[in-house]
C-alpha cells in the first residue's frame, strides 16, 4: 500500500511533532530554576538500574545452558562488560567492549 504525497507529508508532520514535543516537554515542566517533584528524582535513580536489568534478563532469555555452545560466550562476555567497568567506569566502554568481545566470540571461536 501506498501513500498519497499529502498522506506522506502529514506523516511527516506528526512524527516531526511528536518527536519535538517529547523533546521539549519536560524542559517545560521541569525548568532547571526549580526542583523537580521527588517522584521525578526517584524515577531518575532507579529507572536506569530497571532497564539494565531488563536488558540482562531480556539478552539472556534465549540462551541454553543444555545446549549449543551452553551460555558460555554470553558468561564470558558479561564477565568483560563487568571487569570493563569496574576498572574504567564507562558506560559506553563496556557496552561496546562486551559486544565486540561477544560478536567475536559467536563468529569466530564458537562456531
Amino acid at each position: 500500500m501506498t501513500m498519497t504525497v499529502w498522506q506522506s507529508v502529514i506523516t511527516i508532520a506528526v512524527v516531526a511533532i511528536g518527536t519535538m514535543l517529547t523533546r521539549f516537554l519536560p524542559f517545560l515542566l521541569f525548568p532547571e530554576s526549580k526542583r523537580p517533584p521527588r517522584i521525578i528524582d526517584y524515577l531518575g535513580r532507579v529507572l536506569p538500574l530497571a532497564m539494565t536489568g531488563l536488558l540482562v534478563v531480556y539478552s539472556l532469555k534465549d540462551v541454553s545452558p543444555l545446549s549449543g555452545s551452553h551460555g558460555v560466550p554470553e558468561a564470558i562476555a558479561m564477565a568483560a562488560i563487568i571487569a570493563l567497568h569496574l576498572w574504567r567506569r564507562n558506560m559506553l566502554l563496556s557496552i561496546a567492549g562486551g559486544t565486540v568481545l561477544y560478536m567475536l566470540l559467536v563468529q569466530l571461536v564458537f562456531v
